[in-house]
């Protein structure tokens, strides 16, 4: 896996992925960016739940459950000290769907969190990960 970052103006930067896509980061304009972008710990979030979605969506599917859509909604708090890492990370993952099972959802969440997301498991060592589910019907 690879990744290339270029440095544009100000505290704007684009990634782009091995696999040849790109995306925009940006600072706070009290850090010299111009808020044109989210930053790039922002990013670690938004990867993190993508990984764990991916997850979950792929183990419903294959369980033949109804899954119409799915949200996860990640709060974070950070150190105070420098390296500002995370140290608590909480997920609200938000399944809808017409006659999902609890326990199937449940379970795709669990294995998500403890085996399947490499972004989960990196994270863990620094933060306290915590989740809730909520489904809803319909």
């Amino acid at each position: 896996m690879k990744a290339r970052i270029s440095w544009h103006e100000h505290r704007t930067f684009v990634g782009e992925s091995g696999s040849g896509h790109t995306v925009i980061m940006d600072g706070k304009p009290e850090h010299g960016g111009r808020n044109l972008a989210a930053r790039p710990l922002e990013m670690m979030l938004i990867g993190m739940g993508g990984c764990s979605a991916f997850d979950v969506v792929n183990m419903l599917e294959k369980a033949r459950q109804p899954l119409a859509r799915l949200e996860l909604n990640i709060e974070a708090e950070r150190a105070e000290d420098i390296p500002q890492v995370f140290t608590k990370i909480h997920i609200l993952f938000r399944a809808y769907g017409q006659g999902l099972s609890e326990a199937q959802v449940q379970r795709a969440v669990d294995l998500s969190l403890t085996k399947y997301c490499s972004a989960t498991k990196m994270l863990g060592h620094t933060a306290a990960i915590t989740h809730n589910l909520e489904i809803v019907d319909g």
